[in-house]
């Protein structure tokens, strides 16, 4: 029997003389409780004899690995998309268009055989030249009837014949380009392939067959000359062509006639008639039909009455009512200088003159 005051069943285990005698001495103190791992097991952990007694946490620098290649991953998905998008953009880039060839162009001053003929009213100096029948303006600039290519739609080829026009009646109709005050409604329509070319046409003029803004345009010398009629009287003709899959030729031919009189002197003064004929090779490639531009392939111009003697480059210099050219002929043309052009000088025919 227990003694007095011991519980039936005996001494509880672990208590004052249990089996557990030996661990009276262990003190769990607070801070040995707290630093303790407490893991639970699974029910498959206690169910199999070899398991660990702690289960392994996943490493952290795995989680990091997994987390820095989907990063990576990614980053290069996003960089090859970006250049996949690059490539296949739709405006394209300036390095990827295509090479465009510089501006040829030909002007052949024409030189009166006497006195040029003048009157008050140019009205009545139009009726009485072979520009009588001509249209005014832009209405002399038709477009002819078009119809698609094996490579360009008709739609293109309409947009190509519109620029063709639009550049012609800018280069050759606007009021502000006439005078030399303006150039950028031109350079506007210009392919960027020809603009260093089209600017170093009017910063650095030269008759070198490359760079003389009268290739570019119609302008008179402001000093000399002025509109004595913005009524321009103009006919000509647009065709259209396909040189190859890529490209599209626009040729035009047109003659231009102006009233003018000397600068500053009035309305009453005696105003006479000076002729252009703009003959204009102009290339589209579906760049240029997108954006509305033109590559200015050849310009061959005849303009006049002019003197020979006198540099027609930069503008134009006309022989107005009651003047005479002057005595000689245009510049030498030196035949040992490369990249020369050849100095031309023609004959105003009399029947290009208004009958008065």
């Amino acid at each position: 029997m227990g003694g007095p005051g011991d519980p039936p069943e005996g001494t509880p285990e672990g208590g004052p003389g249990g089996g557990e005698d030996e661990y009276r001495s262990v003190v769990f103190d607070e801070s040995f409780v707290r630093a303790a791992r407490l893991q639970e097991y699974s029910a498959q952990e206690r169910m199999a004899d070899h398991a660990p007694a702690v289960r392994r946490r996943p490493s952290l620098h795995r989680g990091l690995s997994r987390q820095l290649l989907v990063l990576v991953v990614l980053i290069a998905v996003a960089f090859g998309t970006a250049i996949y998008m690059g490539v296949r953009h739709p405006y394209g880039s300036p390095e990827a268009r295509r090479t465009v060839d510089p501006l040829r162009m030909t002007f052949i001053p024409l030189a009166p055989q006497g006195k040029v003929p003048g009157a008050a009213d140019a009205e009545y100096l139009y009726a009485h030249s072979p520009a009588a029948q001509f249209a005014v303006g832009a209405e002399g600039i038709p477009l002819p009837a078009s119809r698609s290519t094996a490579h360009f739609s008709d739609s293109q080829v309409v947009a190509a014949l519109t620029a063709a026009k639009d550049y012609i009646v800018r280069s050759s109709l606007y009021p502000e380009v006439l005078d030399s005050s303006e150039v950028e409604p031109v350079r506007a329509l210009i392919d960027p392939g020809q603009l260093d070319q089209f600017d170093q046409s009017f910063e650095h003029p030269a008759a070198d067959g490359r760079h003389a803004p009268t290739g570019w345009l119609v302008r008179f010398d402001p000093a000399r000359a002025e509109l004595a009629d913005r009524k321009v009287r103009v006919q000509g003709s647009l065709q259209a062509a396909e040189t190859d899959s890529a490209t599209l030729e626009v040729t035009a031919d047109h003659t231009f006639v102006y009233a003018l009189r000397p600068t500053g002197a009035g309305a009453k003064a005696p105003a006479s008639l000076f002729t252009v004929r703009r003959e204009l090779t102009f290339r589209f490639d579906r760049d240029d039909l997108r954006t509305h531009q033109v590559q200015l392939a050849a310009s061959y111009d005849q303009a006049g009455p002019l003197s020979c003697a006198e540099d027609a480059t930069n503008r134009l210099r006309p022989l107005l009512a009651g003047q005479t050219a002057k005595a000689g002929g245009p510049a030498g043309t030196d035949p040992y200088a490369t990249g020369s052009a050849t100095a031309l000088c023609g004959t105003l025919a009399a029947g290009a003159q208004p009958k008065v």
